[in-house]
């Protein structure tokens, strides 16, 4: 099932939730993004909610009302919790009728309102939770301009393997260690090896990076065995969150071949809590072009519908706020900013096709994300590592402090959303988390 715009994508649409309907809300009625959250400090039991505004949408109380249309209702019974998943594995036909009728009862002048604003709770009194049970995690490397100048650092004669055009690189990740925005984590430890060294040590990483990225959840899977083609790929696309895969550059640069990252990146992954549906990103997808003298996939990489809305219009940013900055209340600095369909060489639809084409079977709330996201110019580097020409040129921030990688105390924020001309702006929310000492026990 395709993707159709309807009225739920209608820019004039307001709810009577009315901070929905703030300028520069980044969860207005046409957005409706699904989460799980509980109260604040630890009460009551997870459930699944859908932001609206500054407030949630508690999809439990609703369920207990239930909902006219029978496809509409069997998807919000397997929304209320404690994972998504179950909603997850339905489908497109489920998910937008289930929009359909989210965005009917929210909006202004839906006869719904007074038994609905009791299920309405306001954003500051939760706490969210990882959004679905992710079994599995596979992270890819879709920006050309990354792998270039990753690999500018380490192979200046030969910056981009030959296969890079032609596969859409990825490796499995560790599923365990995904935490939701507001993570605080340790500074991991591993084996590195000094240049005039002979012998490694064992120590705290010192070249603590990000990696701005977007993150894919799947809707159904597929049987083992049984590929999914690439004109299938999208009804297994279920939304996309904010990602950043903390990477430990200098236990990476030891490990790393013959196999390729370990230790250097399963210590921690952080994501936003809102996953922001493939429906309602419909009115942002634009063609997939690849430019002049760059070849055409492979032919199970390749379709018309790929070709014309394959790629999604999303601005991406990241903000750094140092532990001195917070002691004296100043604001989060913009290190960089870039945009995902700019950034990446290889679409959504072509990493399902591609992860599936051996047979491997994907199962809902299986999570990929698209690998660090950089764009061709100076300030769009979605990395450390990037922005600091491997260490060294370190970023000057406005209070005169500077940063060649990630210190202790640091919070890294990211943010995304989608704004065009006869669309509703829509937002990701954020994902933020905390450097902390290396160090701690069991």
């Amino acid at each position: 099932m395709k993707i159709m715009r309807d009225e739920t994508h209608d820019p004039a649409l307001t709810s009577w939730v009315a901070s929905a309907n703030a300028a520069g809300s980044d969860f207005p009625i046409q957005n409706l993004p699904f989460g799980i959250f509980r109260s604040k400090g630890g009460l009551g039991h997870w459930r699944g909610g859908v932001a609206i505004g500054d407030h949630v949408l508690d999809l439990d109380v609703l369920a207990s009302d239930g909902l006219a249309d029978p496809q509409a209702h069997e998807a919000l019974q397997a929304a209320i919790g404690p994972t998504l998943n179950a909603l997850m594995a339905l489908g497109r036909p489920a998910w937008a009728a289930l929009r359909r009728a989210l965005s009917s009862g929210l909006r202004v002048g839906s006869h719904e309102r007074p038994r609905w604003e009791r299920a309405i709770v306001p954003q500051a009194d939760i706490e969210m939770g990882l959004p679905a049970e992710i079994g599995d995690y596979t992270d890819f490397y879709t920006s050309i301009q990354h792998a270039t100048n990753v690999g500018r650092l380490f192979r200046p004669d030969n910056p981009l393997l030959p296969n890079y055009r032609w596969v859409p690189i990825g490796y499995h990740g560790r599923a365990s260690s995904i935490a939701v925005s507001g993570d605080s984590f340790r500074r991991p430890q591993g084996q590195t090896l000094a240049a005039d060294a002979e012998v490694p040590v064992l120590g705290p990483s010192r070249r603590l990076d990000h990696e701005l990225e977007l993150g894919l959840f799947i809707g159904p899977g597929n049987g083992r065995g049984v590929p999914v083609p690439i004109d299938d790929a999208e009804g297994r696309m279920f939304g996309l969150c904010l990602l950043n895969d903390w990477s430990a550059r200098d236990i990476q640069a030891w490990e790393y071949q013959p196999l390729g990252p370990f230790l250097s990146k399963n210590f921690a992954t952080t994501i936003s809590p809102w996953i922001v549906t493939m429906e309602a990103l419909h009115p942002y997808r634009t063609p997939f072009v690849r430019a002049d003298g760059e070849p055409g996939p492979v032919s199970y990489l390749d379709s018309a519908s790929n070709r014309e809305r394959g790629a999604v219009d999303i601005t991406l940013e990241v903000q750094l706020q140092t532990s001195a900055m917070r002691a004296r209340s100043e604001e989060p600095v913009r290190l960089t900013s870039t945009n995902f369909s700019s950034s990446a060489y290889w679409t959504l639809a072509q990493l399902i096709a591609h992860h599936t084409v051996n047979g491997c079977n994907l199962r809902p709330g299986d999570l990929f994300g698209t690998g660090t996201l950089s764009g061709p110019a100076d300030g769009q580097q979605g990395s450390m590592l990037e922005l600091t020409r491997g260490g060294r040129e370190p970023v000057r921030l406005p209070n005169g402090e500077q940063r060649t990688f990630f210190e202790d105390g640091d919070t890294v924020i990211f943010k995304a959303w989608c704004e065009r001309q006869g669309a509703a702006r829509i937002g990701f929310g954020e994902v933020r988390s905390t450097v902390l000492p290396a160090g701690g026990s069991a």
